[in-house]
């Protein structure tokens, strides 16, 4: 039996995560139920207080071949390197000196939106292509592959 996957990130700022990686990933938040032009007038017409508005964001892929990602509200911070990241896949066929150019490029974009860069790792052939290490405005890392 096939399955759908959502990938969830804890964050303190659902709001704003989710903008980030809507704009990196190409996605767009996930509109509000049927009967509402915004998720404020959901949110409202189903009681939801104002101070608790922000405690979820979804993101879906445009054309749906992408799963869902979802943002959700925790009060602790992020305390360690995470298990499981993101592996974007800004130059998916190219090699060498234009693989890695993509990826700067992208790099730069990432940054302009909030990203901060880690690390560059160079091509190693035959098996490492060479990436950038990045964490999003929350400090989760993720890489451009």
């Amino acid at each position: 039996m096939a399955r759908e996957i959502q990938v969830t990130f804890d964050c303190g700022d659902p709001a704003a995560l989710a903008s980030f990686w809507a704009e990196a990933l190409g996605y767009r938040i996930q509109d509000p139920p049927p009967g509402f032009d915004t998720w404020d007038a959901a949110l409202a017409a189903m009681g939801i207080p104002p101070e608790r508005r922000n405690d979820a964001s979804a993101l879906i892929d445009a054309d749906g071949s992408g799963p869902r990602i979802f943002f959700q509200r925790v009060p602790e911070g992020k305390t360690a390197k995470n298990r499981v990241h993101l592996d974007v896949r800004a130059a998916p066929g190219s090699t060498g000196d234009e693989r890695m150019a993509a990826l700067e490029e992208e790099c730069t974009r990432l940054v302009a939106l909030g990203a901060t860069r880690v690390e560059r790792f160079e091509p190693a052939p035959p098996l490492q292509g060479g990436h950038i290490v990045l964490t999003d405005p929350e400090g989760n890392e993720f890489c451009l592959d």
